[in-house]
């Protein structure tokens, strides 16, 4: 059984609602705490709703945040150097990712206040305080035979273990999930709504909706692998949040019985069956589109090196030689990004992409980018040129700097894709553009794919598995020395 938040923010907004029913002919059972204890009620729809509630006194929610990063894998590499530190820390997800001196340790604001101190004299930068005065809070509630009640905690069950539920008007947002759910508060001062699912049902619910119903049964299988090996991987991103894994391509797409024989079947024939490298789970990380080479595990994170996950040249042809042609080198990397065909991915849309940049939207987005951050940096007005300073052996964007009116912006791995927006890998290069007096007003970037480009291409492996490749051989081409092995307790435990 594994925990998966399916609505993560509920209550953001005062008009945010949840509508909760019971397929035809089944009940749904609310169990809440009282005075008194517990309390059943026993309906066939519920709708879940918030009300702000006036604080008698003001108080002030404050998190000590140590860092800030677009990715899990870099936060918690992060993590582990604060803890190495001894800093006791915890990760969560308000917008970014984020790294916050653990609530249950630095209870107070002297604590708090020590910590950020002592840090910021050691030399450690951007490091700050988010601090926000709460005058209401937010409470859930709900009408059942004329009587309201307002609870913090629900779990729902139902008489067939099937929940159906909707988030939107006119049944636009409805989902059927399998298990149970329960409504609970998260380290925001909103709910989450979570999925008490078996991992198995979680997965007829993802692989359709990563990879798509209709692909060669192989590449589906490959697909299914993957995403029980994530998953059981990854159980630890919301310990904050007393849950495990999110709905969203932050962790995987999960749209609960939402489901298709073909990816059922998938997940059936390859039931029990993860990942491994040297009898531990694999980071089975996979991405839409590589854009014709995939990339190191350190091209995009900071972290201890993954050896199976190194960069392939994404063809079922010999179609270029990364030993001989190193991408770190421009000319090599043009010549590249160059060839027309014979790639597993050529022919869809994003394999091959360009935008013109103007120096004032580089400008706009490097200031949302830095404001998001709480950094100092949010303040610069003007960027003169934008150039990119080191590469990966598999072309992908390490360095780039940015000359600004506030000085030199140095840029690194997938936060380059965070700072401009518009990138959708980190695997392009950047030609400028000139206006008539021969002024530089802006950069024309090329690249390919769609993706962090680490380890297993969606869009590749459907060719291969056109071609008549196995699951297999399939995943041991994205993940180089790897087996398919069955499930055992130790991986679990050893992967958390």
């Amino acid at each position: 059984m594994i925990k998966v938040g399916v609505v993560q923010r509920f209550g953001e907004k005062v008009t945010d609602q949840i509508t909760l029913k019971a397929p035809p002919g089944q009940k749904l059972n609310l169990k809440f705490k009282t005075m008194e204890g517990a309390k059943t009620l026993v309906t066939d729809q519920v709708v879940i709703k918030v009300q702000m509630e006036s604080l008698k006194t003001p108080t002030l929610r404050e998190r000590l945040v140590l860092s800030s990063h677009r990715s899990y894998e870099t936060a918690e590499e992060s993590a582990n150097k604060w803890r190495e530190a001894g800093i006791a820390v915890e990760i969560a997800q308000p917008s970014r990712w984020k790294v916050w001196a653990k609530r249950d340790v630095y209870k107070t604001p002297l604590l708090r206040r020590w910590l950020k101190d002592s840090l910021t004299a050691q030399g450690h930068e951007n490091i700050y305080l988010d601090v926000e005065a709460i005058k209401q809070s937010v409470v859930a509630y709900w009408q059942i035979n004329g009587q309201t009640y307002r609870r913090h905690e629900l779990d729902i069950t139902s008489s067939n273990n099937i929940i159906i539920v909707n988030t939107g008007k006119e049944g636009k947002d409805q989902h059927s999930y399998g298990g149970s759910l329960r409504l609970q508060p998260n380290a925001y001062a909103t709910y989450t709504l979570v999925n008490l699912v078996p991992l198995e049902t979680y997965l007829r619910g993802v692989v359709p909706h990563e990879l798509g119903a209709w692909q060669p049964q192989a590449a589906i299988e490959s697909q299914a692998i993957l995403a029980r090996t994530y998953a059981l991987r990854n159980l630890r991103r919301f310990q904050a949040d007393d849950y495990q894994l999110c709905a969203d391509p932050h962790c995987q797409v999960y749209k609960g019985l939402d489901v298709y024989p073909e990816t059922d079947r998938a997940v059936a024939n390859t039931k029990n069956l993860v990942l491994t490298y040297e009898n531990q789970l694999v980071d089975a990380v996979y991405y839409s589109m590589s854009g014709g080479v995939t990339a190191d595990f350190n091209d995009l994170w900071d972290g201890s090196p993954r050896p199976y996950l190194k960069p392939v040249v994404d063809s079922a042809q010999n179609i270029w030689d990364l030993s001989t042609g190193s991408l770190a080198d421009e000319q090599n990397f043009r010549k590249f990004m160059a060839i027309p065909k014979g790639f597993n991915e050529d022919g869809w849309l994003d394999f091959r992409w360009s935008e013109e940049l103007s120096l004032q939207g580089i400008a706009n987005v490097l200031i949302s980018y830095f404001r998001e951050k709480n950094s100092p940096l949010a303040k610069l007005k003007k960027v003169t040129s934008l150039e990119v300073t080191e590469r990966s052996p598999a072309g992908r964007v390490l360095k780039m700097i940015a000359q600004t009116d506030v000085g030199t912006i140095e840029l690194k791995k997938d936060e380059i894709q965070n700072a401009l927006w518009f990138p959708l890998s980190t695997l392009f290069y950047l030609d400028p553009i000139y206006d008539q007096k021969k002024i530089l007003k802006g950069y024309r970037i090329v690249g390919g794919g769609f993706g962090h480009g680490v380890g297993f291409s969606q869009t590749g492996c459907v060719k291969l598995g056109e071609l008549g490749w196995t699951s297999d051989r399939i995943l041991n081409f994205y993940f180089s020395g790897t087996k398919i092995q069955p499930l055992t307790p130790d991986m679990i435990s050893d992967s958390k």
